[in-house]
């Protein structure tokens, strides 16, 4: 015979393993919404959906590793949203915003992309082991993504510019190529703002800060650039022999996240 307290510790645990999934249903409504705004031409709102949608989805993994909610289901379908939200919606706002002019290269760049996020999220859903987990294997989806949505905030209209248009559809394919790539990127997850750090960390963050308060419009392209660009430099740092990251501790579980 269940009792009251067994019963609101039942619920409770339901509701935890429910709260990463409404995360995630989140991330397909910014997604689906910033569709719809890119439909209506409105397209510095439909970079600002996807935007959010990329804190909403680092959000869903962070909460199932601290309530310990994490599962197979969990994953899966938050790779299927990312595909929607960081594949499908940034392709196609792309498109409608200029691309579709070109009539064959205007939908087959953007199709690039959709196929480089889906590959990329199901080559981190097969790796079961990961060697470091303060590395992503290539660029995340939301990062890609959220290039492009900062190039739509920058330039929300094409107005007859269309060398404009060649830098969307390089940037297209360039993040896209990136993200199947097997440049290694920083996740940021072993990051803890509670341990003591070296001052050479005060000079990219005061650069940020003057970046933020002098010129706030370039502030997000620029740190998406500069994320884009990391794996890449990274790379040729530790072929030079620059810079190589130590082993950690202990090899650690695949746990879901930003993918």
């Amino acid at each position: 015979m269940t009792t009251p307290k067994s019963r609101l510790l039942r619920h409770r645990r339901r509701a935890a393993f429910l709260l990463p999934s409404a995360f995630t249903i989140g991330n397909i409504f910014f997604g689906f919404f910033a569709m719809i705004l890119a439909l209506r031409g409105r397209f510095l709102w439909a970079a600002g959906c996807i935007l959010i949608a990329a804190v909403v989805d680092n959000l869903d993994g962070r909460i199932a590793r601290m309530t310990g909610t994490e599962s197979d289901f969990g994953r899966e379908f938050d790779s299927l949203a990312d595909v929607i939200t960081f594949g499908a919606t940034p392709a196609l706002v792309a498109h409608l915003w200029g691309l579709s002019v070109w009539s064959r290269l205007g939908w087959l760049v953007p199709l690039y992309f959709v196929v480089c996020c889906a590959t990329r999220l199901a080559r981190f859903n097969v790796q079961t082991v990961r060697t470091d987990k303060r590395f992503f294997v290539g660029l995340p989806c939301p990062a890609a993504a959220g290039g492009i949505a900062c190039i739509l905030l920058v330039v929300p209209q094409v107005e007859g510019r269309h060398w404009l248009l060649v830098g969307m559809a390089v940037a297209l394919v360039l993040l896209g190529t990136l993200m199947v790539s097997t440049f290694r990127y920083w996740s940021f997850k072993s990051l803890d703002f509670r341990q003591p750090h070296s001052y050479r960390m005060a000079l990219p963050l005061a650069a940020m800060i003057l970046l933020l308060a002098f010129y706030p419009e370039a502030f997000l392209p620029v740190m998406a650039l500069a994320y884009a660009l990391s794996g890449p430099v990274l790379w040729l740092l530790n072929r030079a022999g620059i810079g190589r990251p130590s082993a950690p501790a202990s090899p650690p579980q695949a746990t879901p996240g930003a993918a």
